[in-house]
């Protein structure tokens, strides 16, 4: 059987209206410390958004989404916080901010396959 992995996880949220606390799922964050694995998927619905926020910059969203991506795989790209040790950067991500996009609690689990795992957790709560 193979060894499982301890890994956490946070959904990303797009908040249109922060005072309202309405949001939609677009994206997942995995961080597995045993496997140096830190990424993020997401997939961000234009047209369920412009039904719920029609004003809301979707290219600004999108900026926001690949900033997150940058940071994951660290390196120069990620700016300052990309430069942060991986399990510095998944905290600072996961972080409560009140911005149009949010991450949500992180919950915990166990995997064999990160990348397999992050991708059904797309699948499960995004898509």
């Amino acid at each position: 059987m193979p060894d499982k992995h301890l890994f956490e996880y946070a959904v990303l949220r797009v908040v249109p209206r922060v005072e309202r606390e309405e949001f939609l799922n677009v994206g997942v964050i995995l961080y597995c410390r045993s496997l140096g694995f830190l990424q993020t998927r997401h997939e961000l619905p234009e047209a369920k958004l412009r039904l719920i926020a029609p004003d809301l910059d979707l290219t600004e969203v999108g900026a926001r989404l690949q900033a997150f991506e940058r940071i994951c795989q660290g390196r120069a790209a990620g700016g300052t916080i990309g430069q942060l040790s991986i399990a510095e950067r998944f905290r600072w991500l996961t972080a409560t901010r009140s911005t149009v996009v949010q991450t949500s609690p992180v919950h915990p689990g166990l995997c064999t396959d990160a990348a397999e795992t992050l991708a059904r957790l797309l699948a499960q709560l995004v898509q």
